[in-house]
């Protein structure tokens, strides 16, 4: 894997040289070969690369990172699902992502379509997530109006910690009980039948998860994005066409002004673009 920025002169090194700096949020960069080098990088240093901010003066504050996929021509998913155009380097840092996070937050269509399991504990992030103070794996919140879900899938029968349900305040109440005597944690994040975007990561926070990630689905991400909620994104940009009418990254009504994003890091691996964004 490549690292691609900062810029300098030094990405036009000689073969083998080996980059590495400072970020432009003041982060340190891990080194990483240049073409003729190239090496897979550690999951330590994938860790690094992808910390949380640190807590500030009054404590960490909820930092809401999203992760998702593109191909060239701007589909998120082929035939349904993001697996066709994702590669092993782009699982290697959404497992990443998810070994730092408190809470994976995600719609309940994308629950529904891709599958979701209760996320695992990994050794690999064992002590950092300790020393870190958090559980043995992220828990998995679902946000959903109807509460339309399997209650008896794993993600709610056999989760290391409990699944968080996402709902409104008028959410059908039978379906409330429903979640909740499968052993989900119901929060309500709206008044009505919906969640509020806006809430989300307050609701969460008061929960005691801050370092938070959502992998969408485009629906979701589209309401978090037009709530001005979303601090952080990590896109992958896969090197594929796909044509045919497959989903933005995120979808639903456009904002009134487009918002700007800094690049904080940029990877490449096999043709695949790794981008780090910020909210400026």
């Amino acid at each position: 894997m490549r690292c691609l920025f900062p810029v300098t002169d030094e990405t036009a090194a000689r073969p083998g040289h080996t980059t590495g700096g400072t970020g432009p949020d003041g982060r340190q960069v891990p080194g990483a070969a240049l073409p003729g080098g190239n090496r897979e990088w550690t999951l330590e240093e994938l860790a690094e690369a992808y910390a949380y901010p640190e807590p500030g003066p009054g404590g960490r504050e909820p930092w809401l990172r999203a992760n998702m996929v593109s191909t060239l021509d701007g589909a998120a998913q082929h035939e349904g699902r993001s697996q066709p155009i994702s590669s092993a380097t782009d699982m290697r840092i959404f497992g990443t992502l998810r070994g730092l996070a408190d809470a994976i937050v995600v719609g309940a269509e994308t629950v529904r379509q891709e599958g979701y399991r209760p996320a695992r504990a990994r050794e690999a992030f064992a002590e950092r997530r300790k020393a870190a103070g958090q559980g043995p794996a992220p828990a998995i919140a679902v946000v959903s109006a109807s509460l339309d879900l399997d209650f008896s899938a794993p993600l709610f029968t056999s989760p290391l910690v409990p699944t968080l349900v996402l709902t409104g305040a008028a959410a059908p109440p039978d379906r409330v009980d429903a979640a909740e005597k499968a052993g989900a944690r119901v929060v309500f994040a709206g008044d009505g039948r919906g969640v509020d975007p806006a809430r989300t990561v307050r609701a969460l926070a008061e929960q005691g998860m801050t370092r938070l990630l959502t992998e969408g689905g485009p629906r979701l991400l589209g309401q978090l994005v037009a709530a001005g909620a979303v601090d952080e994104l990590c896109l992958t940009l896969s090197p594929m066409l796909t044509a045919g009418d497959a989903q933005r990254i995120a979808g639903g009504p456009s904002v009134t002004v487009p918002e700007r994003f800094t690049l904080v890091s940029l990877l490449e691996e096999s043709g695949f673009l790794f981008g780090r964004y910020r909210r400026e």
